[in-house]
């Protein structure tokens, strides 16, 4: 199988869109010998700030000497960078001879089995990882928790960030039902850490913690606040990931020990882009943001009022239809010195009309100019000096493309797409 065949494939599985359960990646898993058993894991769940921790804790612990893997999603361009190990992506020769692998697994399989695409990668990662002998894993949750098909490992610790509103048909329409999907990943004797703000959030989680038996640690603002050390990564939401991650290798440093100045050099060098990320080309400076709900939303805004204050920039936005593109539009708007809307590579975009008649409802007087595409968006503001990309990590991740920061086979960012189902997930 090549590369592209490869791609191919795990492209043909977003058919199978996206269904809530462990028992299709436990049959693969089994299949393909367990790997999870052999690999010790640290599992991140949470609404925002997931893959910024696990970012984190792959940088700290890198610092300390150790070989990581890294499992994230979504990808901004290519497929490689959601499975790492030591910060590099899976080879397309690896990735090609593990999906022909996985997928002979599946289709001999009795019954066979039909994975969806994440079930599907989840699994290949495993492989990859016990391949190159990590010591510790990284492992984010796609979505949810409780049915996601990350849940299949028994972790170190269970950590959970920011609870807000996302995927709201998937995991409840209330805070207190999204982190109870969340908490899922809690397991008996495992330490579940969290820094969750919202009352019932908290509460929820303690109490599922509890329930399995998990030591529980609850990292508030007193917390946030003592956590003093340098961040390469920008916005001061990112402080309390921060405080959550040290936490998190704190509580395990009698299995994973990790000096004080490790972890200072982790935090100090980590990555993670699409997130705040600042690019300057020549004279230009790009802020690229994937902000797509109410938490990076106001995230955002503090690092405009904030880092940027007295700067404002011209804004890129595109958006899915399925997040709250009104809102980020009226809210933006005022903050800006004008506005390029475009659509998103995406079947669920909203269009860039749709967008201007948003912005307009702000109420300020800012010029707005609709593109057809992110190269059309980027090019209408070649001499603006100071360019906010935001709204999805989709158009974040085309523009790095056309910015000439990586570049993509063709379809990797399709990859991203996925369905979800209309109703709820069951609650048993």
């Amino acid at each position: 199988m090549t590369y592209e065949e490869a791609l191919a494939y795990l492209h043909s599985l977003s058919q199978f869109g996206f269904k809530p359960g462990l028992e299709s990646t436990r049959r693969l898993a089994a299949l393909a010998g367990n790997p999870q058993d052999s690999l010790r894991f640290i599992h991140v769940a949470g609404t925002n700030g997931k893959g910024s921790v696990c970012a984190m804790l792959d940088a700290i612990h890198r610092a300390a000497g150790r070989r990581t893997g890294l499992y994230t999603s979504p990808h901004l361009v290519r497929f490689g960078e959601r499975i790492r190990v030591d910060g590099v992506p899976i080879p397309d020769g690896a990735l090609a001879r593990l999906v022909e692998r996985v997928r002979d697994l599946a289709r001999t399989a009795q019954p066979p089995i039909e994975p969806t695409f994440f079930e599907f990668t989840t699994v290949i990662a495993l492989l990859w990882f016990l391949e190159c002998q990590v010591e510790i894993v990284l492992w984010e949750t796609g979505l949810g928790g409780r049915l996601d098909a990350t849940n299949i490992v028994t972790p170190l610790a269970a950590v959970v960030t920011q609870i807000g509103w996302d995927h709201m048909a998937v995991l409840g329409n209330s805070i207190a039902a999204i982190a109870a999907e969340k908490a899922g990943i809690f397991k008996p004797g495992v330490p579940a850490l969290t820094s969750a703000t919202d009352p019932d959030a908290v509460a929820i989680l303690e109490y599922k913690a509890r329930e399995v038996g998990a030591p529980f640690l609850h990292v508030d603002a007193l917390a946030v606040n003592r956590f003093q050390l340098p961040l390469a990564l920008l916005g001061e939401h990112q402080r309390t990931n921060a405080a959550l991650a040290a936490a998190t290798v704190r509580m395990l440093r009698f299995i994973l020990p990790v000096s004080d100045d490790e972890m200072a050099r982790g935090f100090a060098t980590v990555e993670w882009p699409g997130r705040l990320q600042i690019l300057r080309q020549g004279q230009r400076t790009f802020l690229l943001d994937g902000a797509h709900n109410r938490d990076g939303l106001e995230s955002l805004k503090a690092a405009l009022q904030g880092h940027f204050k007295g700067r404002p920039p011209t804004l890129i936005l595109g958006m899915l239809a399925d997040k709250p593109w009104r809102d980020m539009a009226r809210e933006l708007t005022p903050l800006v010195a004008r506005v390029i809307t475009t659509p998103v590579s995406s079947s669920r975009t909203v269009s860039a009309n749709d967008l201007k008649e948003a912005c307009l409802a702000a109420g300020v007087p800012r010029p707005i100019r609709t593109t057809q595409s992110v190269g059309e968006a980027l090019r209408a503001c070649v001499a603006d000096p100071f360019v906010l990309v935001t709204g999805s990590l989709y158009l974040v991740g085309e523009a790095l493309e056309i910015l000439g920061e990586t570049r993509a086979a063709t379809g990797e960012r399709a990859l991203n797409e996925w369905t979800a189902p209309t109703p709820r997930v069951p609650s048993g």
